[in-house]
């Protein structure tokens, strides 16, 4: 299978450490208008030079330099005379290189941090206040800098917080400029892209647009293409991208797995066909995935259950469509996705991390897969795939829709999934939709998933009874790529509003519990 992952534009690349924050990184760079990709702390001196980068980012991670079997950075890749920025534990390996000092003086800084800027900042922190509030998460300090180094900042704790050599091009800070906390923190990495580095803004969604379609048709030629619609941002955009590209060679498919929300379907018939012209074909598969479905309560084989049944969904569609078109002969070869980089990422896939999960995109997929894959968003980030529909024209109905996956409600139940609990689960969900929507709080969280324990009954009082119905749990997260996320802090009378019509409208559910966990230690969906 061909795997679109690639852009003519020269990378900035982050050197993955095992931070948590490395996905943050490439997405603060793409902000800044350039162009990003990850690669792990493995990749060779040669590796890196052969992807031909415009600037290096080194991530933070968890390790102390100290530590034996901590990651290593090959020696070679600062000889490369490539421009390049150590954040955290990457500017420690990178002092430890050059020749300065780390110590692990037992002294730490967590959280927010007065910094002192020395000077005028250098290109780095030029233009910058002389002090400001930075994030720090370490234990370990450069205590000297390299000799020809300039140091930077400091703290009352840290006396090398940053430094910099503009004749090498090489500069470090220990803060994390990536996260919020930081005030000046884009700034950092807007000043070495922009200034220490001379690379333009000059990654945009129309660029991006305008790239892929190149690919689109290189990858296809004259093949018939197939979609997997599912009405999501993801599929929608991506969908649209290929239809940009080859136009009625595209065949959109939308399986109703009757695993999707309310309404869902009526939005994807109607509303996407209207703004794309788009050939779709719906096909009713409800009873196919319940079958298949049925018996099995293991999250990662539902995933696998679903992502296999829509395959195998599709290539019946392929047989039947090439039946209509038997005049044509030209075969479908091609199968649209709508995956993006993070899920690529938490499948293991793309910087060398853990498998968090397989996704339904990306380690769902049967090894007998018929088709060649189709993939224009695999490198993009939910941010980026948004401003693309928004300038493809796709309606903010469809753009602007909170983030959905792909198994749709069959992960959103902790057991089995039947036909019965779908619909308990379906109308919970569409209260707390609609409640949210009342409140105006549609653009305050990144989604709400809402959770039937399906294999957990609580007692409760309804109609003057006992009653020993399932709990229903609502997760409000605030996120801006799912990398990480936090709950969102919902007001009281919203929660309250939606918890009284969960238990007075939807049968069998007499107790709603709010999910109040971070991301990590926990993921945003359940299962």
């Amino acid at each position: 299978m061909t795997e679109q992952t690639e852009t003519s534009q020269r990378p900035v690349l982050v050197v993955d450490f095992g931070a948590q924050y490395a996905q943050l990184i490439a997405r603060r760079v793409r902000e800044a208008g350039v162009y990003s990709e990850i690669v792990p702390h493995t990749a060779t001196a040669a590796e890196i030079a052969a992807k031909s980068p415009v600037g290096i980012i080194l991530s933070g991670g968890p390790s102390s330099v100290y530590e034996e079997g901590a990651p290593q950075l090959d020696t070679g890749v600062l000889e490369l005379g490539v421009p390049t920025l150590g954040i955290c534990y990457g500017f420690q390996v990178m002092a430890q290189q050059l020749g300065g000092e780390v110590a692990h003086t037992g002294l730490r800084e967590y959280g927010a941090t007065d910094a002192a800027v020395t000077g005028d900042g250098g290109v780095l922190l030029g233009g910058q206040p002389a002090e400001q509030n930075v994030w720090m998460s370490h234990g370990d300090q450069v205590s000297r800098a390299p000799d020809g180094f300039d140091v930077l900042a400091s703290t009352s704790v840290t006396p090398v917080a940053a430094f910099g050599s503009d004749e090498r091009r090489l500069y470090g800070v220990q803060w994390h400029p990536e996260v919020k906390h930081t005030d000046h923190g884009q700034r950092v990495i807007e000043n070495f892209l922009h200034k220490a580095a001379g690379l333009a803004a000059d990654w945009n969604s129309g660029n991006v647009i305008a790239e892929q379609v190149e690919r689109i048709r290189a990858q296809v030629g004259s093949g018939r293409v197939i979609s997997a619609l599912s009405g999501g941002v993801d599929s929608a955009v991506s969908t649209a991208l290929v239809h940009e590209a080859v136009g009625d060679q595209l065949t959109a498919i939308f399986v109703d797995h009757g695993l999707l929300r309310k309404g869902e379907r009526e939005q994807v018939e109607q509303d996407y066909v209207a703004s794309t012209g788009v050939r779709l074909i719906t096909i009713d598969a409800r009873e196919r995935f319940l079958m298949a479905l049925a018996g099995v309560s293991d999250p990662e084989q539902k995933r696998k259950i679903i992502g296999r049944e829509f395959i195998r969904t599709f290539e019946e569609a392929e047989k039947a469509l090439i039946a209509e078109a038997a005049a044509d002969g030209e075969p479908i070869r091609f199968l649209v996705q709508g995956t993006l980089y993070p899920d690529v990422v938490e499948s293991g896939g793309g910087s060398g991390t853990a498998n968090i999960k397989s996704h339904h995109n990306v380690g769902g997929l049967p090894e007998d897969l018929q088709f060649e894959l189709v993939e224009p968003l695999r490198t993009l980030f939910k941010d980026e795939v948004r401003a693309i529909g928004r300038e493809l024209g796709l309606p903010e109905g469809i753009v602007g829709r909170q983030p959905f996956p792909g198994p749709g409600l069959g992960i959103r139940i902790v057991g089995e999934v039947t036909a019965d609990r779908l619909e308990i689960l379906r109308d919970a969900d569409a209260i707390a939709r609609e409640e949210l929507t009342r409140a105006g709080l549609d653009n305050e969280i990144w989604q709400c998933p809402v959770v039937l324990l399906a294999d957990v009954r609580s007692v409760g009082v309804q109609g003057d009874g006992r009653t020993y119905g399932h709990p229903i749990v609502l997760r409000p997260v605030s996120s801006e790529d799912a990398m990480t996320a936090d709950w969102t802090r919902l007001p009281y009378d919203v929660l309250s509003k939606i918890s009284n019509r969960i238990t007075n409208e939807v049968r069998e559910v007499n107790r709603v519990v709010l999910d109040v966990t971070s991301k990590p230690p926990g993921t945003i969906e359940w299962e």
